[in-house]
């Protein structure tokens, strides 16, 4: 978490944007991944220099080339080093009229994140809040990954509380919900359909990073997690960029972050190609038949967003393969022909693993719709024996439209720095999610279906059309109560009514 001085700093930066009127929080992050890319790549080139010392050879990758730009200025005076010394009039000339022609020039440069670099826009309106923004980049010690991590999710969150822009940001304890009872490991070949800021990719890569940092001793793991582990698509050029920075400041340096309207085009080459698919998608909303992808129509014909991408993760998981998705309760009970063929598909033809209710004000402000996430597992031969529920009633943090955190910082989140208490499992259900999750086959078929989790067998939700929401298989507690028999009620009213004369005499005493 980004706290102190880097956290007023970007604070500071960012009400210089809004003065300076840059009011979009979308077009304040973009600029500022202009400027985090240009640093990056003179690290770069600076790490390879002092390779080459070392070696006494040539410089392998020479991000800047000798010689002079088509304005006639030398590129070595583009790289950050350099320029951040420039003073501000001068700084704004060569990084509007050099660096950004130049950076539009990279796509060949290798990296994902340069190919989305064509159509870079400098828009930064003055040279006093470039060289603001400049100073305090310079200050964020780029080489400690989890400063940098931070300082982007800091601002990522600016995008959220923004408001219109909300729907690419999936809270950040719930993805890591997702990632801790999927499990990433090394060798899992990871997907977000519709990335966004790369929120589930980036949880992923620390989750590896905190488990199983043995990876990056192994020359094949580790080239695996830098250039073939991550796959990321969006229909949004802002979020490509930011997504891909996003990855490559939390140490993935070769991500595969790719345009790709995922419902409207051919999926050659990427069915069953991922083990793993982790995804918030857009639902609110339908496509025209003619705009959907075919193979997903041939799966469920319909024009819902919510069904096409659940169609989709099924077609780009290797059999094997296992999902966490978010997704509208409406799936889960929904009566259309549409609706009940997906749930049937997850139940008979796949291994449908668990369905955790989320509560209803988990993506306020921006969002109030109810939601849950389905964890299935791809097997094409059926294997659902009981599905275990949980009914999720707090995430940690209020839910209406603040959202501000219930517990201290060390109790939020699934994996919390210390033990939550009865009254802290009240507004913080999350651990115990993820604590009952690997005992669904065992211990957690033995709960009532009072309880907060449960199994349903297989056939019970044959019964009931497939319907996958909670509701229509928890039980209430109703409390009992005592029934007397009618003499001692009659007498009961006797004694009342005795009572009532008497206070009425009373009172008729006093008044006369």
């Amino acid at each position: 978490m980004l706290t102190g001085e880097p956290r007023n700093l970007i604070d500071s930066v960012w009400n210089a944007f809004a003065a300076g009127g840059i009011a979009n929080p979308l077009e304040v992050i973009e600029q500022i991944t202009y400027l985090l890319f240009l640093r990056r790549l003179d690290d770069l080139q600076t790490l390879a220099e002092n390779k080459a010392r070392r070696l006494e050879t040539k410089v392998e990758r020479e991000v800047f080339p000798k010689g002079k730009d088509g304005r006639g200025r030398p590129y070595h005076d583009l790289r950050w080093a350099r320029l951040k010394h420039l003073p501000a009039g001068e700084m704004f000339a060569v990084v509007s009229e050099h660096a950004f022609p130049f950076l539009r020039t990279l796509g060949g440069e290798g990296s994902t994140y340069a190919t989305h670099m064509k159509d870079a826009r400098f828009t930064i309106p003055t040279p006093a809040l470039l060289a603001k923004v400049v100073d305090l980049l310079d200050q964020v010690p780029m080489e400690d990954r989890d400063t940098k991590g931070d300082l982007y999710e800091y601002m990522l969150g600016k995008i959220a509380s923004a408001g219109r822009n909300g729907q690419f940001r999936t809270p950040r304890h719930v993805i890591r919900l997702m990632v801790e009872m999927t499990a990433p490991t090394p060798k899992d070949v990871i997907c977000d359909p519709a990335c966004g800021t790369a929120g589930f990719l980036v949880a992923a890569g620390e989750h590896l990073r905190e488990r199983h940092a043995e990876l990056f001793r192994d020359a094949k793991l580790k080239k695996h997690f830098h250039e073939a582990a991550f796959h990321g698509f969006d229909f949004d050029n802002t979020m490509l960029r930011i997504g891909s920075m996003n990855m490559l400041l939390h140490g993935v340096e070769s991500p595969a972050i790719r345009y790709r309207d995922s419902l409207a085009q051919d999926h050659a080459g990427e069915e069953e190609r991922y083990t793993l698919v982790l995804a918030n998608p857009p639902f609110a909303g339908s496509l025209d038949y003619e705009n959907t992808a075919k193979d997903l129509q041939q799966v469920v014909r319909t024009k819902k967003t919510e069904l096409l991408f659940l169609a989709l993760f099924l077609r780009l998981l290797k059999p094997g393969g296992r999902a966490a998705v978010i997704v509208p309760d409406g799936v889960l009970f929904g009566s259309s022909t549409a609706h009940r063929t997906l749930r049937k598909i997850l139940v008979e033809e796949q291994k449908l693993d668990a369905v955790v209710s989320l509560p209803g004000g988990v993506f306020k402000p921006y969002a109030g719709v109810s939601t849950a996430i389905l964890l299935f597992t791809k097997t094409n031969s059926g294997g659902t024996d009981h599905v275990w529920f949980y009914d999720c009633d707090a995430d940690g943090w209020s839910l209406d439209d603040k959202r501000t955190p219930l517990l201290p910082d060390e109790k939020l989140g699934p994996v919390p720095s210390e033990p939550l208490s009865p009254a802290d499992h009240a507004k913080n259900n999350l651990p115990d999610i993820l604590a009952r999750w690997p005992e669904r086959a065992g211990k957690e078929k033995k709960r009532p279906r009072t309880a907060q989790s449960f199994t349903v067998p297989k056939a019970d939700l044959v019964a009931q059309a497939y319907d996958l929401s909670i509701n229509r298989y928890k039980e209430v507690v109703h409390e009992e109560v005592a029934h007397k028999a009618p003499k001692e009620i009659l007498a009961d009213l006797r004694k009342l009514e005795k009572e009532i004369e008497e206070g009425m005499k009373e009172l008729e005493g006093m008044v006369g």
